[in-house]
């Protein structure tokens, strides 16, 4: 009991760590060993494979079911929404768009696997058509993530417009979106297990260069963060609400130091309340209500890492994605990051997600979050900088356009309230 009680009380991360440093140890010295192992990163590969279908419908149907009445929500609540949709939509773009340009996935060698063939094309006619399903039990059971993802929207649409009927749904919804993030938990237990023996293999077959491409991924993950900050939050406060952009990064700097060293939106949440009041001058009653929505609906970093860890797994592969592969990956990207859960990694499960309705397979998809995993620490505290910017980028807009934006205390000419 001592021994198990020691070993929880290790951070995971840390733990997953240790998983990789034996794997590559493992996979150089004994290769043997690590065929012996492998059903270990099988079984990983199964429980992930078990979990995304669920995870997603639910997770995405539920968030959009906790927006509530849009006619509730009222005009501060859609201006929110809408500026959120658009910068998630921006961020993942971006992501993309850097995976593409550094190419990071490109040599990689994931446990021998062969280039990754799509089967036979599909044209996009046939892919808006598959969108709906004509059986919705048959979509889940194939793992159609379009289809899902169609299906997740309208539940969670359905459930909001029905009122108090739907009432029910919405906490069944909630509930159910609990149920599944503690036994994500339970799995991402395993993960070390599953590391060790999917890192072991991939050392085995393709040798230790294999975490040059891991440097290149940091890098885009950096790159792209600081691009969405940059070119999008920087534009949208200079143009659109007219302040200078040195003045709200100054002002908001405690808010990202947390949302670095916690990697959590929510862990943000009440020192971003703190420097929007005191900093930035946003009336408290806008503060408090785009905030805590900011918190749930806005990933610009999850949005980002997903479309760019998209990119670096179908490099990885030998997939070349063609117009309207990047399309579908845009859209489900942005669908993925809206209902990803809140907590460290759940982004690497709604990988497969995007990656599933392009055609990957999730064992291939599996492979991908092996080895990107023991890393994802260090690339969940960088991309929730922009999350954190992003969520104070609109609150300071919405407040803007609401007139309720104490200039002089933005510019630092008058000082915060006792």
């Amino acid at each position: 009991m001592s021994f198990a009680r020691g070993w929880f009380a290790i951070p995971l991360w840390k733990r997953v760590v240790a998983g990789l440093v034996l794997g590559v140890a493992l996979g150089m010295l004994w290769p043997e060993g690590a065929a012996a192992i492998r059903i270990l990163g099988e079984l990983f590969v199964r429980l992930i494979r078990m979990l995304v279908v669920p995870v997603v419908l639910v997770t995405v149907a539920a968030g959009i079911a906790s927006l509530g009445d849009p006619r509730r929500l009222g005009p501060i609540g859609g201006r929110t929404v809408a500026l959120f949709a658009a910068t998630t939509l921006i961020a993942v773009t971006i992501g993309m768009a850097t995976g593409l340009l550094i190419r990071p996935g490109e040599g990689i060698a994931l446990a021998g696997v062969a280039p990754h063939a799509l089967g036979q094309p599909v044209t996009p006619a046939e892919q808006l058509l598959n969108i709906i399903p004509t059986n919705i039990i048959d979509a889940l059971a194939k793992g159609d993530m379009l289809a899902i993802l169609f299906t997740a929207v309208l539940l969670g649409v359905g459930s909001v417009v029905a009122g108090e009927a739907g009432r029910p749904v919405v906490a069944l919804l909630q509930a159910l979106s609990n149920v599944l993030l503690h036994i994500v938990r339970i799995v991402m237990e395993v993960t070390p297990f599953g590391v060790l023996a999917l890192i072991a293999n991939a050392v085995a077959t393709g040798g230790a260069a294999v975490f040059v491409n891991i440097g290149w991924l940091a890098l885009c993950v950096l790159v792209a963060s600081l691009a969405q900050m940059a070119l999008v939050h920087a534009t949208l406060i200079r143009l659109w609400a007219r302040l200078p952009v040195v003045r709200f990064y100054r002002g908001i700097v405690d808010a990202l130091a947390v949302a670095f060293s916690t990697a959590s939106s929510s862990a943000t949440l009440p020192v971003a309340l703190r420097v929007a009041s005191d900093n930035l001058g946003v009336a408290r009653p806008i503060a408090s209500t785009v905030l805590p929505l900011g918190a749930s609906i806005g990933k610009d970093g999850t949005a980002m890492y997903v479309g760019l860890l998209g990119q670096f797994a179908l490099q990885a592969l030998g997939v070349v994605p063609d117009g309207w592969m990047l399309v579908v990956m845009l859209l489900t990207g942005a669908l993925a990051a809206f209902g990803t859960a809140p907590i460290p990694s759940a982004s690497l499960f709604m990988l497969a997600a995007m990656l599933s309705a392009v055609g990957v397979g999730p064992e291939q998809t599996a492979l991908v979050v092996g080895l990107v995993l023991p890393f994802d620490r260090l690339l969940d505290m960088t991309r929730t900088v922009p999350s954190a910017s992003a969520n104070l980028t609109v609150a300071t807009l919405v407040a803007r356009a609401e007139g309720a934006l104490d200039e002089p205390r933005f510019r630092g000419l008058a000082s915060a309230p006792a």
